[in-house]
């Protein structure tokens, strides 16, 4: 009896433990649906060892300029930053002719020369796959503490140097601490970041003698010495941090080639002469060979860009004999074609740069590629066309003036080089 008694107790008791077990069970499953239902709406507070501070919260996401979410979690792949579109940008530039001053070039200071329109300034570059930050000056100069920058090339280096002073210039204004006899080299500095930014006066790259006034009328052929690189550019090159070289349009000047010591032939050869007209091709390819070649070899542990020649854009004629740009907003791609002297240019430049990618390797490649040929090919708006010259039609509507359609305004398109470039710097 009392053996029987026992079995029904402990029966009795091993039911109440499945119960128990049960309803643990069942509380368990409750609170673990409502962490995951619930969850996602509200970070979850969770303890370790203690400490309430950590935390788990949802999946950070970038917001980009066009409002697009990407997981952070995401590879994506790296963006073509030179394939893309103009569009509109209310914003406009962060600075004006005024803000800049004097360090604008006065044939570049279109709205001070009178041109009419402003459309021009309120379009910004837009990648196709990606978003572009817009420049951050305060960035730049941030990273750039204690750096020696240089562009060199001729007067669009010219022209993109006063764009990136101009925009730095809205954090910190620049100090003139260096210029040549002729005012074509110069160099600044940011005193409060220890920044010097130089502009290296080298329109060949290579050594040339040039016989040509301040108007651009030349009295000789220039005489281009295409195996010996210009000393004002490689004596400076080792201390430099960060350089954009650049040439092109100058090699289509009447000129007479030397290749060691010696006249091997010419480029728009008088009828007269005994030369052979190899074409500016030739020169080109030639100078570039060696100019890439010693940058290669070189030891410098600085960024070095190499950038395209910029497409100009006149119509009806060309710089000398009355052409023209009238152009108020970008064109399409359909719209334009790159000519096809600054396609033989920009094919010199994508071999020659190919040839040392080929022959060093993209990884141990010291040289990086800017090609904004595509970039700037729809932009024939930005030029300052008449207004090169300070209001050129105030004592004459009719007037016929000389036209630039081959530099550009500051503030303009060509500012936006320097959001590529930055981003380039920052995110390879």
């Amino acid at each position: 009896m009392k053996l029987k008694w026992e079995s029904i107790s402990m029966l009795h008791q091993n039911v109440l433990l499945i119960k128990l077990v049960s309803a643990v069970l069942i509380t368990g499953l409750a609170l673990r649906f409502f962490v995951f239902r619930f969850g996602q709406i509200s970070p979850v507070q969770v303890s370790v060892n203690g400490n309430s501070d950590a935390q788990i919260s949802p999946p950070s996401v970038i917001l980009s300029d066009n409002e697009d979410l990407i997981p952070v979690d995401i590879e994506v792949e790296k963006c073509d930053l030179f394939t893309g579109k103009w569009i509109k940008d209310p914003l406009g530039p962060i600075y004006t002719n005024g803000s800049c001053g004097i360090v604008i070039d006065g044939h570049q200071n279109c709205i001070n020369n009178g041109r009419p329109d402003s459309g021009f300034l309120y379009w910004k570059w837009k990648p196709n796959d990606c978003s572009l930050p817009r420049f951050d000056p305060q960035r730049f100069l941030l990273l750039m503490r204690n750096k020696s920058w240089a562009l060199i090339g001729d007067s669009i280096s010219r022209n993109h140097v006063e764009s990136l002073l101009c925009m730095l210039s809205t954090v910190e204004k620049p100090v003139e601490v260096y210029h040549d006899e002729n005012y074509r080299s110069k160099r600044w500095l940011f005193p409060l970041h220890n920044l010097t930014i130089s502009n290296i006066w080298s329109p060949f790259l290579v050594q040339a003698d040039i016989f040509e006034d301040s108007n651009g009328v030349s009295s000789a052929a220039v005489q281009l010495h295409l195996d010996k690189l210009d000393k004002t550019w490689t004596d400076l090159f080792p201390s430099l941090d960060y350089a954009i070289i650049s040439s092109g349009e100058w090699f289509l000047k009447t000129a007479v080639y030397h290749e060691n010591a010696t006249i091997v032939g010419c480029h728009g050869c008088p009828e007269s002469s005994n030369m052979t007209d190899l074409g500016f091709d030739y020169a080109y390819n030639t100078s570039l060979r060696h100019v890439m070649d010693f940058i290669v070899r070189s030891n410098t542990k600085g960024m070095i860009f190499f950038r395209t020649s910029i497409p100009d854009h006149f119509e009806n004629g060309e710089w000398h004999n009355g052409g023209t740009c009238k152009k108020t907003e970008p064109v399409s791609e359909e719209e334009v074609e790159l000519k096809v002297l600054n396609k033989i240019l920009r094919d010199v430049e994508i071999s020659q740069y190919e040839r040392v990618v080929e022959e060093v390797g993209q990884e141990s490649l010291k040289l990086k590629l800017l090609d904004f040929a595509g970039m700037l090919l729809t932009r024939p708006d930005g030029h300052p066309g008449a207004y090169r010259e300070f209001r050129p039609f105030d004592k004459d509507k009719n007037a016929k003036v000389q036209n630039d359609c081959l530099h550009w305004c500051l503030p303009g398109p060509i500012d936006y080089l320097n959001d590529v470039i930055l981003e380039v710097i920052v995110n390879g």
